[in-house]
């Protein structure tokens, strides 16, 4: 991956199709940043073709995880600190059902920050996961 701007990093493996069982943990963690990367530039650009694509190979990623021993989603809590906060984001609520509380503490954190879409994305799946609607597996 190439360092871009602050809050950006390139990657030309985000849009490729990978044997994702072939990948270690921590690869599997950096294309989940790296597809978020590209979602969240997919957002901004209201290109919902290409998120959709995107969500579901972040998905086919988040999947790999959790069929890996002991299910390895809790890998994705070293991206709580990651400089673009759809990664962070992404990263809260795929770790809701492994990580509860702390999941639970970065998206009140997202949400506090204020910064949109961000902060209404992580305060809506709040609501939904107090309300009972989503239930993290």
């Amino acid at each position: 991956m190439e360092k871009v701007g602050r809050n950006q990093v390139r990657s030309t493996q985000a849009v490729k199709n990978i044997d994702l069982d072939k990948l270690t943990i921590a690869q599997l963690v950096e294309r989940f940043a790296a597809l978020g990367i590209e979602e969240d530039k997919a957002v901004f650009d209201d290109d919902n073709a290409k998120y959709k694509r995107l969500y579901w190979q972040m998905d086919a990623v988040e999947q790999e995880l959790k069929r890996r021993p002991g299910d390895q989603r809790r890998a994705l809590l070293s991206l709580f600190d990651h400089p673009n906060l759809w990664v962070r984001l992404m990263a809260a609520k795929r770790t809701l059902a492994v990580a509860p509380e702390a999941a639970r503490k970065m998206l009140q954190a997202i949400e506090a920050w204020g910064r949109q879409p961000y902060a209404g994305d992580a305060g809506m799946c709040l609501v939904n996961l107090d309300r009972g609607i989503f239930v993290p597996e």
